[in-house]
């Protein structure tokens, strides 16, 4: 099982005006830096939390249907499923109507129930799951401690460019922020 992501976040968790209020920078000169350390930011606090901020759209490849008929979903927190598509031995796909698959949103990891749908004709990458995950549309719809955490780790890289301090890339502050949203590995 891998994933892959179809489509990024409409926006990012931290604005560049806020981010520029925390950092208390007036001018306009390092807009395109703060920008950049803003994204970075969350995608290491989602590596971090294996756990997506703001809403993004992935597809999940699996080889086969689980024994069991469940899909523990490597990304959280699901949002919805938009599609799921089997492709036979030449690569043609058949759509699996969304009432075969049960979702469980608030498990996590998040699980699909398969019902009923065709297995694959194909040995690797024969199913396709597009998902939409994340916790929401709006920067309000992330945990406020994980928009601090972006903050702290942005205002690090930003005082201390070039520098490196140690093994950590990642303030201890950030880290303690973001532990209670960590998922375990499977």
């Amino acid at each position: 099982m891998f994933s892959i992501p179809l489509e990024g976040p409409a926006v990012e968790p931290v604005s560049l005006a806020d981010m520029k209020a925390y950092l208390r920078v007036d001018d306009d000169a390092e807009d395109d830096l703060i920008t950049g350390l803003i994204k970075a930011a969350r995608l290491i606090v989602e590596a971090v939390s294996r756990r997506i901020l703001i809403a993004q759209n992935w597809r999940v490849m699996l080889d086969r249907w689980p024994q069991d008929q469940t899909v523990l979903l490597p990304l959280s927190p699901l949002l919805s499923v938009e599609s799921v598509k089997v492709f036979d031995a030449s690569g043609v796909s058949t759509e699996v109507t969304i009432d075969s698959i049960e979702s469980d949103l608030s498990s996590d990891p998040p699980r699909l129930i398969v019902r009923s749908a065709p297995n694959p004709g194909r040995a690797r990458n024969g199913i396709a799951i597009d998902v939409r995950v994340g916790y929401g549309d709006s920067p309000d719809s992330v945990p406020a401690t994980l928009r601090l955490a972006i903050k702290i780790v942005v205002a690090h890289w930003f005082e201390n460019r070039g520098d490196v301090a140690g093994d950590q890339v990642l303030p201890a502050e950030a880290l303690a922020l973001i532990a209670p949203f960590q998922r375990a590995r499977l």
